[in-house]
């Protein structure tokens, strides 16, 4: 009989510089970037970008600490921090956000405490009796 094994929640995975990840990442543990990775993210531990990292993208997490660049649409569950050397362009929905002095930031902000962790893009909801074309 096959053994099924548990993914360790508190595991930390690296994107070293140099390094260039394109797809969809979905990770249990925590997530470092210091190289390039550019897709959708979701993550239901804390998302870490360095300085020399950049994120393009749909990304989901729990926590997110940016110093690097971050470029699309950030949902955060619980706290954003952006730190001096952040670059981010783009959309963040967050519960609690932190910005360092020195830090950029172009886009849009929304503090919802509403947000549903790690469900991705949410579809139009559509009136009751309504119908989905097929």
């Amino acid at each position: 009989m096959a053994k099924h094994i548990e993914p360790d929640p508190t595991s930390i995975n690296l994107i070293g510089t140099g390094t260039v990840i394109k797809g969809e990442v979905n990770s249990t543990g925590d997530i470092r970037i210091d190289g390039t990775l550019t897709g959708q993210v979701k993550c239901k531990g804390k998302i870490v970008v360095g300085t020399t990292g950049v994120l393009e993208g749909e990304i989901f997490c729990q926590n997110a600490d940016f110093s690097g660049q971050i470029n699309g649409k950030v949902e955060v569950a619980e706290l954003l921090t952006l730190k001096a050397s952040a670059k981010f362009f783009g959309d963040m929905i967050t519960n609690k956000l932190a910005i360092e002095p020195g830090a950029n930031f172009t886009g849009t902000c929304t503090m919802d405490k509403t947000i549903r962790q790690n469900e991705g893009p949410q579809p139009d909801k559509k009136p009751a009796g309504e119908k989905v074309p097929q």
